[in-house]
């Protein structure tokens, strides 16, 4: 990219300034650290020069946006046609409660929904379900049936929204629920879109809310992506997670490795199942973190893509372009809240935003600032939209297309970010991918080394977390947060019961049977889920089959 004569007199430019200028400076004022690092170890050099970026390959490692490797954007124009999507993450106690916090966010300009679900929706239980008590609609709103989903979505036309569900376990039962709740609604399957997360192999590395073991649980993957490919074609069939990966403790390498390697072992199981890469691998998309050092932040995004991109079109021999393409969601770091000075954290969801755009992408949700101590309020969930839509109109960051390329710090970083990946990537392919690498405890350790390493830095002061271990300050005890009514178990388990006098019993005893014999059989499960869904079976009897067929997952010990 670079004349090798000119790359030559940089470096002895470079030599004598540090020299003849720096070793001057340094020695009447020290820098800050002895070495400056991310927590993956790469380092921050003083200064870049195209000397760090000689063997970039402009056409090759960059491209145009919209085309291979999409190192600066899937889409040719980018936020100049059209901003991500405001997809704003909430759900909290009943369906009806959650209804008016969705209706409330599409009032101020949210484009899209994101529905967090309680506890025991996650793991397929019913609110009724003893091992439900004191966790009903806490973390996210409670789902039972296909009644509950009804109220969740009523008077918003599931025609005109994007909505985004974050369950994994039960996946294929919640996305049934929605196909249903849109043909009640007159809407049919070939018109929604959305995703499901449906990424469980990060649920047995960082997040812990799965039920089945690994092979019954790619099975249902992959009927989503069959079923879906034919029946719900604009619908994103998987997530796959690396929010949850760096939310456990992982740096930013580790996030980038270990979520591609769940992709590859998704794309694996989709070829062995027999279907065509190019029918399903389009629908694919994925799920990062942003945490706030900003520019390790873009290069990992642009990394990211460039990888995929890679794998696809040579690992897999994709031929369509789309499924070269790496879409995805971002979400503020939950990990980075502070319940120490609360207003800071909407500094730094402003940082993240911001890193999130520009390192392009498709969509994202902006934490609240209260969200380290509690649900959070109609009032911070507003200002978490608002950042958003500060960043969008008023930064100018949205303006160009990948505005950080170039730099010859974030370009190296972006290359060095891919090269460590792809080393931890090699690694999992050696231990036989990443459902064998899970199963021997690989990912998990090095997460939990991470993760210690980095809680050592902030204790002996080398990583400064402002308000936790610099600059702290007296403080009241916090007023206003939310709190969910400890009644809504109660009130979940009376809907439970009048939903089992009013339905057809032998129709959900059928639908039952039928979906217990198709999980014995090689079946593809959608059809059968569905059918159940549509009965009004509720998850937890549905998960119970399947639970009676597959058996749970037992998650390894390690010491």
């Amino acid at each position: 990219m670079f004349e090798k004569t000119k790359i030559d007199e940089v470096r002895e430019a470079a030599r004598k300034w540090e020299e003849e200028k720096v070793a001057k400076s340094v020695a009447r004022f020290p820098e800050r650290k002895e070495r400056f690092e991310f927590t993956s170890g790469i380092e921050t050099k003083r200064m870049y020069t195209p000397a760090d970026i000689e063997d970039l390959d402009y056409c090759e490692d960059l491209g145009m946006p919209g085309q291979y490797p999409f190192t600066r954007g899937v889409q040719d124009t980018m936020y100049r046609g059209k901003f991500w999507t405001m997809r704003m993450y909430a759900g909290f106690s009943t369906a009806e409660e959650s209804n008016k916090r969705y209706k409330y966010l599409i009032e101020n300009g949210s484009s899209g929904l994101s529905v967090a679900f309680d506890l025991p929706t996650q793991m397929g239980y019913d609110s009724s379900d003893e091992i439900s008590q004191g966790e009903v609609g806490k973390v996210g709103v409670a789902i039972d049936s296909l009644k509950d989903m009804e109220i969740l979505f009523d008077g918003i036309p599931l025609d005109k929204v994007s909505t985004s569900m974050t369950i994994n376990a039960p996946a294929s039962v919640l996305l049934a629920m929605y196909i249903a709740v849109a043909e009640k609604q007159g809407v049919s399957a070939d018109k929604l879109r959305g995703t499901i997360q449906n990424d469980i192999l990060k649920e047995y590395v960082a997040r812990g809310t799965y039920i089945f073991p690994t092979a019954p649980s790619m099975r249902l993957i992959t009927n989503i992506f069959e079923y879906c490919s034919k029946e719900v074609p604009l619908w994103n069939t998987i997530s796959i997670s690396g929010y949850h990966i760096r939310e456990a403790g992982s740096t930013a390498v580790q996030e980038v490795a270990f979520t591609l390697a769940n992709g590859i072992a998704y794309v694996e199981a989709a070829i062995k199942a027999g279907l065509d890469v190019d029918a399903f691998a389009p629908r694919l998309s994925f799920f990062f973190n942003a945490h706030n050092n900003l520019f390790e932040e873009v290069a990992k995004y642009r990394a990211a893509r460039r990888i995929w991109a890679r794998i696809m079109k040579d690992r897999f021999g994709a031929k369509n372009e789309k499924s070269m393409m790496l879409k995805f969601h971002t979400q503020t770091g939950g990990s980075t809240l502070t319940a120490q000075q609360v207003e800071n954290n909407i500094v730094r969801v402003a940082i993240q935003t911001l890193a999130a755009v520009l390192g392009g992408t498709q969509s994202l949700h902006t934490n609240s600032k209260d969200e380290a101590l509690a649900l959070p309020t109609e009032e911070s969930v507003r200002t978490a939209l608002r950042t958003q839509q500060i960043v969008a109109y008023e930064s100018g960051a949205a303006d160009t297309i990948d505005p950080l390329a170039g730099s010859f710090y974030v370009e190296s970083l972006t290359s060095q970010i891919e090269e460590q990946a792809m080393d931890l990537i090699r690694r999992i392919d050696d231990l036989g991918g990443s459902p064998s690498a899970i199963d021997k405890g690989f990912m998990q350790q090095e997460i939990m080394d991470a993760a210690y390493e980095y809680q050592k830095q902030i204790e002996n002061g080398k990583e400064i977390v402002v308000g936790v271990n610099k600059f702290q300050v007296e403080e009241p005890a916090p007023k206003g947060l939310l709190r969910v009514d400890m009644s809504v178990g109660e009130l979940q388990k009376n809907k439970i019961s009048a939903l089992k006098e009013e339905r057809d019993s032998q129709k959900v005893s059928e639908t039952l049977e039928a979906l217990r014999k198709a999980c014995q059989g090689d079946d593809n499960l959608m059809p059968y889920i569905i059918d159940a869904v549509k009965a009004y079976a509720t998850l937890g009897e549905i998960s119970q089959v399947m639970r009676d067929i597959f058996g749970e997952y037992k998650q390894s010990v390690m010491l």
